[in-house]
């Protein structure tokens, strides 16, 4: 037994000087160890590939194009359609531009890769949108411009809510939104489509300490505005915080309106970190289960009445004349164009009237 280990021994310390010897002189003559097949081997080809999703819907694809923030692998057009016009060719000529491949697939095959949902007979494979740190957000003084926004979302987890706020953030004038890293939706697909694309060129931050960040931001002098639903049912007795209706809201200087949770609302935490909670008043007396709304319906009606404030919106004085002194009916409704509405569907909308 002895002599048979000693003899095993041997023979692993040979192959072992052997298959070094070979490697050494392999790396004398410059050939790469591993033969022929592995020198012509690229070290890109090494590289490991970034996780792909599946982009859906028109907007969202064409916004994500000109946004160019999406590293984009391919583009799935419906076959079957009879021509692209529109929005559709600005799409195909975008990528070809960019030499993105295009495939076209049909509508079963598109239907199975969207898992079912609403797609237009648009897709595209790209790298994940992520929110950056609101250390990235840039310093805002309040003296710069006291009519400033932020929104901050704290725990949304709906994909379609998230997406509806970003739309509304958006349309309206938001200057940044900050959402807490953890409990939060991440940007997804069903995110950018709720969004109608506006996930795609709007700036998301995040932050691990949304308390500490209102309290820094308070000390710099802005007003951080909580929200609540049923002022009597979510608040203590003991808390200190004024409730205003979003209709009575004052904006003369930089704000912060901090949204919650879909089913909890704000945190204990968080609203401690509030200065002034706003509300949405019901028009009537409400059953149990009823008391507050849907957060991005709440977030539409609170952004609305804060954003009616700014200068440059549509000016009172004109609305009021408008409501008293409306002109003939064979003339036309003429409705003065609001800043988010774009020419072109002005034109289509008196076309089809």
């Amino acid at each position: 037994m002895r002599l048979l280990s000693t003899i095993k021994a041997a023979t692993r310390c040979c192959s072992n000087r052997l298959v070094a010897g070979h490697f050494s002189q392999a790396d004398r003559r410059g050939v790469r160890p591993g033969g022929e097949e592995l020198r012509r081997l690229r070290l890109d080809d090494l590289a490991p590939t970034p996780r792909l999703e599946l982009l859906f819907g028109l907007s969202p694809c064409l916004l994500a194009l000109r946004a160019a923030r999406r590293r984009v692998s391919r583009l799935l057009l419906q076959a079957g359609r009879a021509g692209l016009h529109g929005e559709r060719a600005e799409l195909l000529r975008a990528a070809e531009a960019r030499d993105i491949p295009v495939l076209r697939p049909r509508r079963q095959k598109l239907d199975a890769l969207c898992h079912y949902q609403v797609h237009q007979g648009v897709c595209m494979e790209v790298t994940p949108l992520r929110p950056r740190p609101y250390t990235e957000a840039g310093e805002a003084s309040p003296g710069d411009d006291p009519q400033q926004l932020w929104l901050v979302l704290e725990g949304l987890q709906d994909p379609r809510n998230l997406g509806a706020v970003l739309r509304t953030a958006h349309f309206l004038g938001v200057d940044k939104i900050i959402s807490s890293r953890r409990n939060s939706c991440p940007l997804t697909p069903v995110v950018s489509k709720a969004s109608a694309g506006a996930m795609e060129v709007m700036d998301v931050f995040c932050s691990d300490d949304l308390a500490g960040f209102l309290q820094a931001k308070a000390r710099q002098g802005w007003l951080i505005a909580g929200t609540v639903g049923s002022p009597a049912s979510e608040l203590s007795q003991s808390s200190e915080i004024p409730v205003t209706s979003c209709l009575e809201f004052l904006w003369d200087r930089p704000t912060l309106l901090v949204l919650g949770n879909e089913g909890s609302g704000l945190s204990q935490e968080v609203q401690a970190s509030c200065q002034l909670l706003l509300t949405v008043l019901p028009g009537c007396q409400l059953p149990p289960g009823l008391e507050s709304l849907n957060v991005s319906v709440a977030a539409g009606i609170l952004l609305h009445s804060i954003c009616s404030q700014r200068k440059g919106f549509p000016a009172e004085e004109e609305r009021r004349q408008l409501l008293q002194d409306p002109p003939a009916m064979s003339e036309g409704l003429r409705v003065a164009p609001h800043p988010g509405l774009s020419l072109g569907s002005e034109k289509e909308r008196h076309k089809g009237g």
